[in-house]
């Protein structure tokens, strides 16, 4: 496989021992490769006796998970905010380039197709969230959701916690940053409208790629492009500040729609836009690699070449500052084309209020008598 030997050794070996596409029918990995805390490897290897197409397709499974704790806080110089909140475990989305996946090999699952159909629903987040929030040095800034695994993914449509989350937030005059790729979105217009009217909240709807048929391979049940930019317009509609994510983008693959789907979604209503450089860390390197092979063999060769020119000859580099856009002559390319186009559309920036907020009330607690 020349190049990309040296990305995933065994990737063009394992396409005939792949998962089976109908049992995987409407899923985004390739197969269940086991995550970097196993001390074992497993594989579905069909033996013959053709038992990989008489299992059935796999389903989505939910897990009821209950935090101790909601805000995750962190100290990255090259992100905007410091904090954030992730009301799910896994994506049932299934985009096959998706950072967060190797989050699950934490979990003892696969960050492959367990990350898509093994979902973590945090129980009780905004009873937790209101107690964050009351704590007496809670300091307001930006939270933002959906930063890692998508708020509004098919679970949260029985489970509602991305909504009562919400709830919290547009109770206290909270500021929120919302990353999505579901139209589910919309449901919520109620609380964004009039957290919008007050500065508090801006909604980013990710937008790879504007043509069905890729977007069908790369992220199976998130919402087609269209629904995606009729959201946008909706949303803009409504008064709330919406953003277009380029996100990310993936050379040789999606990197020719840059300013076609800038310009579109700048028509639906979008004044903000931002992009990433695919980003392939851990075992993300390895799913990435299968994925492209079985769905784009042609490609696979020239897009993971020109993946590692942007990370310093490596597939990944995680350096701050780098991680987001990468480096060299590629990515440049990428950045300079992305900044044309914003500039020449009239993309700009919307800042959030934070002299709002209102600390939740604390319930009364009974004295102790000893």
């Amino acid at each position: 496989m020349g190049h990309l030997a040296e990305i995933a050794p065994d990737a063009g070996a394992r396409i005939g021992g792949l998962i089976d596409a109908e049992r995987r029918r409407g899923r985004g990995a390739v197969s269940k490769r086991s995550g970097r805390f196993e001390k074992e490897t497993r594989e579905e290897i069909d033996d013959g006796w053709g038992g990989l197409g008489t299992l059935d397709a796999l389903k989505t499974n939910i897990h009821v998970e209950k935090p101790r704790s909601i805000i995750t806080k962190n100290d990255s110089p090259d992100i905007s905010f410091d904090r954030s909140i992730n009301p799910y475990r896994g994506c049932e989305h299934g985009c096959v380039y998706c950072f967060a996946r190797p989050t699950h090999a934490y979990m003892g699952l696969s960050p492959g197709l367990d990350f898509e159909t093994e979902i973590f629903v945090k129980d009780g987040a905004a009873q937790i969230l209101e107690r964050e929030l009351s704590a007496p040095n809670y300091v307001p800034k930006m939270i933002a959701i959906g930063s890692n695994t998508d708020p509004y993914q098919p679970a949260e449509r029985r489970h509602r916690v991305m909504r009562s989350i919400l709830e919290v937030l547009a109770r206290a005059k909270h500021p929120v940053g919302i990353v999505t790729k579901s139209a589910l979105v919309l449901r919520d217009l109620d609380l964004l409208a009039p957290m919008a009217e007050q500065g508090l909240v801006k909604v980013a709807l990710s937008v790879t790629t504007l043509d069905p048929r890729l977007a069908r391979i790369m992220e199976p049940r998130a919402a087609t492009p269209e629904r995606r930019l009729d959201a946008i317009e909706k949303l803009a509609a409504a008064g709330v500040p919406v953003a277009v994510m380029t996100a990310p983008i993936i050379p040789a693959v999606n990197d020719e729609e840059i300013e076609t789907i800038l310009t579109r979604a700048h028509a639906a209503g979008a004044r903000e836009a931002g992009y990433i450089m695919l980003r392939l860390p851990l075992e993300l390197r390895d799913i990435f690699s299968e994925w492209l092979v079985a769905n784009f063999p042609d490609k696979a060769r020239r897009a993971l070449s020109l993946v590692r020119s942007t990370r310093g000859g490596k597939i990944y580099d995680a350096a701050f500052g780098k991680r987001m856009t990468g480096d060299g002559p590629y990515a440049w390319m990428i950045g300079r084309r992305f900044e044309v186009a914003a500039k020449r559309l009239g993309f700009s920036q919307t800042r959030l209020r934070t002299d709002l907020f209102e600390p939740p009330r604390r319930s009364p607690q009974q004295l102790a008598l000893f």
